[in-house]
């Protein structure tokens, strides 16, 4: 489920929750119940690179930035020799 975050427009407290995509925005502010949530434009927290995969899965120790210093491509081999 998205963490979505909002602002209220009436005392500027701003606030995450964790909706279903589906849940209808929030309205209602935690901090002082006025009926001014605004939901806010923010970033993703992950990058898409490569073929289909996201940078940062499936990564761990010093296979984290391949991306970045593999300009070399791996060709198959014929083992039918």
């Amino acid at each position: 489920m998205p963490i979505y975050e909002y602002q209220c427009q009436s005392c500027g407290n701003e606030h995450e929750a964790l909706q279903k995509i589906s849940a209808a925005p929030l309205i209602n502010c935690p901090a002082c119940s006025a009926p001014e949530l605004k939901k806010q434009i923010s970033a993703a927290g992950f990058r898409l690179k490569g073929s289909g995969w996201y940078e940062t899965d499936f990564k761990s120790g010093n296979k984290k930035n391949l991306v970045a210093g593999s300009n070399t491509k791996s060709t198959p081999t014929d083992k039918s020799k």
